[in-house]
């Protein structure tokens, strides 16, 4: 592991666990066991750690999601949870400590969400044959509000939100005038 990936990895779980605002650069060191000198080297800045961390949990927790169907959709989401913790939606919670004044952590918060949308309308065409983006942003707040209630509900968030989108893509099928498996 280079130094670098030391520092985002150590960086993401202190972030993840203890929030944007009140992790200093010195905590962030500590927890990679680098000095600020390589620190700063290897990241730039504290903004663009926190971009380079972004882009690196978005591009993980897309490949961690079947694009199969909605059921296994959310079965990956319940596993995601399992192994990286039900904290809510990290970028949203960057978004919001961080602020509108980083227009990177405001890029990516937006670049996650349509890839988010845009894997769920992959699933929905996989389910249904044919692409709903209706039915796509009726699962996304499905998706989304699994993400945040499992902080405090745990994987029965998640059962929840499968079952509800189970039922509108019955609903979906039946309006096509075909059977739902």
């Amino acid at each position: 592991m280079t130094d670098t990936d030391a520092i985002l990895s150590a960086a993401e779980k202190l972030l993840d666990r203890n929030g944007f605002s009140a992790t200093s650069i010195d905590r962030l060191t500590d927890a990679a066991g680098v000095s600020s000198r390589t620190f700063y080297k290897h990241v730039g800045s504290r903004q663009a750690l926190i971009a380079a961390i972004l882009d690196a949990r978005a591009k993980r927790f897309l490949a961690a999601m079947p694009r199969t169907g909605t059921d296994a959709l959310f079965a990956a989401l319940g596993d995601w949870f399992e192994t990286q913790g039900a904290n809510g939606c990290f970028f949203l919670r960057a978004a919001r400590e961080i602020g509108e004044g980083d227009a990177r952590a405001q890029t990516r918060l937006t670049a996650q969400k349509q890839q988010t949308l845009d894997l769920i309308g992959d699933c929905v065409a996989s389910d249904l044959g044919r692409r709903d983006d209706a039915l796509a942003g009726q699962i996304l707040i499905l998706f989304e509000g699994a993400t945040h209630a499992a902080v405090y509900r745990g994987r029965a968030a998640v059962a929840d939100a499968r079952a509800a989108a189970a039922t509108l893509l019955a609903a979906a099928h039946i309006r096509s005038g075909a059977a739902y498996a």
